[in-house]
C-alpha cells in the first residue's frame, strides 16, 4: 500500500461565483458550496482515512467539515495551504485589474512563478510553504489516505510541483474548478497523478453552476 494524496478545492463562494480575484479575502461558501462540501463527504465517507489537513481559511474549513464529521476525524489546519495573496487586486476583476494594474498584469500573466500580483505573493513561495506541508504528511505517513483541502492556485502549483511541470505555467496547464479532487499517489517511481480535477460526487446542477 502507498500514500495518496487527495487534494479537494473549496466549494463555490460568491467570489469564485463571480470570478473574482480572491486570496487573502476569506468569503464564506455559498448555499451551493456547503451543498458541494457535503456531496464530497457522502461520497468519500467511506474510505479509511489516515489525516484530513485544511488551509484556515473559512470556505475551506466549511469544506472539510462535513467529512471530519462523518468520519470523526479533526481536522489539521496548516497556514502553508492558504491561498495565493492577491494584494491590491483583491476582490476585483480581470478586467479592472487589466486596467488598473495592466504592466504588473501581463508581467504575472507571462510568468507568475516569478513575478506576483501588485504587492501580491510570488508562485514560488507558495509552492515553498505548501510543499513543507506535504513533507509533514510525508514524514508522518507512509501510506494510506490523507484529504489536503486547499485552494485553486495553491492545488494548481502543488500539482504542478509534484509533476514536474513549471510553476510558472500553472494558470495554464491544470484546471481546478470549485469542488473538485485531485489524487496524486507516491509510488516506487514518484508521485503518479490519478485523477485530476474530478468532480463526479456533485451532481450535475452543482458541476454546470457558473464560476470558476
Amino acid at each position: 500500500m502507498s500514500l495518496k494524496l487527495y487534494f479537494l478545492r473549496h466549494g463555490q463562494t460568491d467570489r469564485s461565483r463571480d470570478n473574482v480575484f480572491c486570496g487573502s479575502i476569506d468569503p464564506d461558501l455559498t448555499p451551493d458550496g456547503l451543498e458541494m462540501a457535503k456531496a464530497f463527504a457522502v461520497t468519500y465517507r467511506s474510505l479509511p482515512w489516515n489525516a484530513i489537513f485544511c488551509s484556515p481559511m473559512r470556505r475551506t474549513v466549511a469544506t472539510a467539515k462535513p467529512l471530519c464529521e462523518a468520519v470523526g476525524m479533526q481536522m489539521e489546519l496548516r497556514d502553508g495551504l492558504k491561498e495565493i495573496n492577491y494584494g491590491k487586486w483583491e476582490g476585483k476583476t480581470i478586467e479592472t485589474v487589466d486596467r488598473e494594474y495592466h504592466d504588473d498584469y501581463i508581467r504575472w500573466t507571462a510568468d507568475p512563478a516569478w513575478y506576483p500580483p501588485t504587492e501580491g505573493e510570488l508562485a514560488v513561495a507558495i509552492a515553498h510553504r505548501s510543499l513543507q506541508v506535504i513533507e509533514e504528511i510525508k514524514q508522518r505517513f507512509s501510506n494510506g489516505n490523507v484529504l489536503i483541502v486547499a485552494h485553486k492556485a495553491t492545488i494548481r502549483i502543488m500539482l504542478c510541483s509534484l509533476l514536474g511541470i513549471d510553476v510558472g505555467r500553472f494558470r495554464f496547464r491544470l484546471g481546478c474548478p470549485v469542488g473538485s479532487v485531485s489524487i496524486v499517489e507516491f509510488g516506487a517511481h514518484g508521485p503518479l497523478l490519478h485523477a485530476l480535477s474530478d468532480r463526479i460526487h456533485l451532481d450535475e446542477r452543482l458541476r454546470t453552476l457558473p464560476g470558476t
